[in-house]
């Protein structure tokens, strides 16, 4: 397993105009990853998306790191589904000039009260099957993350994934997002290894919702625990277990360090990877 670390945990960096996405490459390649994942692209100076993220893709190369992956937002619980999957397609195509060979977009980002899951997908099956179609032509792999509340818990996930039934479509697994729906990580991800084609390494610091509110930086899971960003391995996450779970699993792929917590970003990006290489030391597999 190689080591990769998401544009989203240099956030606070690029928000603040001291970094942007193709600045962050050089950082990323400092702190040791094997790759990057870039988040919707955020292009400065002008830059189209189609411009920025060929600069991208020539910067990654140029510090010897692969493009691993590209995120994006999606719903498909809109009427304008059609036009939502013409936007994802535009997606893939910036993708495809990343060489990034994996893409997640998300399938439904609804607030409560949610609707039926039973209702509902079909519809969305057949919407990520239409965007796996379009983007097994372009090479690129689509997936689709435990996330946002109404599709974290890991047995729709696994409803999903058996809906679509393409060989093009796979499942992006964050191992600390299963807590935002109260679910143990070790159970979710031991049913969903085998359907997993990136892997998101997130960890989260847990208070019990019985509890008075722990304060800023913490937010509620959808039973109402509190919820706060770790350093990973630092938090409640059972990471080592989930990458032995995975391992066991036969996943060869990327872990791809998320990081969200208040800490410093830089010191918590590198603790976050010295714990991930500590991990993997006892996995022969990581070179």
């Amino acid at each position: 397993m190689k080591l990769s670390v998401s544009s989203y945990s240099f956030s606070r960096l690029i928000y603040n105009g001291n970094e942007n996405q193709l600045s962050i490459i050089k950082m990323a390649s400092e702190l040791g990853f094997d790759g990057i994942e870039f988040t919707t692209l955020e292009p400065h100076n002008g830059y189209s998306p189609l411009e920025y993220a060929k600069l991208l893709r020539e910067e990654a190369d140029k510090y010897k790191l692969q493009i691993t992956s590209y995120a994006v937002s999606a719903d498909f619980s809109k009427e304008t589904v059609k036009e939502e999957l013409e936007t994802i397609k535009r997606q893939v195509d910036i993708a495809c000039l990343l060489g990034a060979e994996i893409m997640r977009h998300d399938v439904m980002m609804v607030s409560p009260p949610f609707p039926s899951f039973p209702l509902v997908l079909p519809g969305i099956a057949g919407a990520c099957r239409e965007s796996a179609g379009y983007a097994a032509e372009k090479g690129v792999m689509i997936t689709v993350e435990n996330h946002g509340l109404f599709l974290q818990d890991s047995i729709r996930m696994e409803q999903l994934y058996a809906a679509v039934n393409h060989p093009n479509f796979g499942l992006l697994l964050d191992i600390g997002n299963f807590l935002c729906v109260d679910e143990d990580p070790v159970i979710a991800v031991s049913r969903l290894a085998s359907y997993a084609k990136l892997v998101h390494m997130k960890d989260f610091h847990i208070k019990s919702g019985s509890e008075p509110n722990p304060g800023e930086g913490y937010f509620k899971s959808r039973g109402g625990n509190y919820l706060r960003g770790a350093i990973t391995g630092q938090g409640n996450v059972p990471v080592k277990q989930c990458i032995d779970i995975l391992r066991d699993a036969g996943y060869g792929g990327c872990l791809v360090l998320e990081f969200e917590g208040m800490e410093d970003v830089l010191q918590a990006i590198r603790i976050s990877i010295d714990n991930l290489r500590t991990y993997l030391s006892f996995s022969s597999d990581y070179n």
